[in-house]
């Protein structure tokens, strides 16, 4: 069973804006960071971005998925698509994760990190969108 702030559209939506935010803000640093040159520092706050990303983020979606996602296709069938997108924009955002922690462990800081860490933003927006556009109705 999935706990009650899932279940309830406010609170859901709270998680899901706070995580957001935080690495929207981190992810602006970084970027200051990687323009202005500071490769070092910017590698070591990639390193944390990562980890909010796997801490935040994708815990929540492991027990979204667990959880709430089950309960709300045993509740009503005709949210079996949805579902199944919503569960595939998880594995969007781990590959994204799993491709800058490689990059990440072979000492790569650049554009194509930076670009990712963007990609898991907007992924993780789209993906928010389509959630709470199911979850009013249960």
């Amino acid at each position: 069973m999935s706990g009650p702030a899932l279940k309830h559209v406010d609170s859901h939506s709270s998680i899901h804006e706070a995580a957001l935010q935080e690495a929207v803000e981190i992810t602006g640093m970084l970027e200051h960071l990687l323009r202005n040159q500071r490769m070092e520092q910017a590698l070591e706050l990639a390193y944390v971005l990562i980890e909010h990303w796997e801490t935040r983020t994708l815990r929540h979606a492991d027990e979204e998925e667990k959880g709430l996602y089950k309960e709300l296709a045993e509740q009503d069938l005709n949210l079996k698509e949805d579902i199944i997108a919503l569960t595939r924009d998880h594995g969007l955002l781990r590959l994204l994760a799993k491709e800058i922690k490689e990059r990440l462990s072979a000492g790569r800081m650049d554009e194509s990190v930076l670009q990712r860490f963007h990609a898991l933003i907007l992924v993780d927006q789209l993906h928010n969108q389509k959630e709470l556009q199911i979850l009013p109705h249960h």
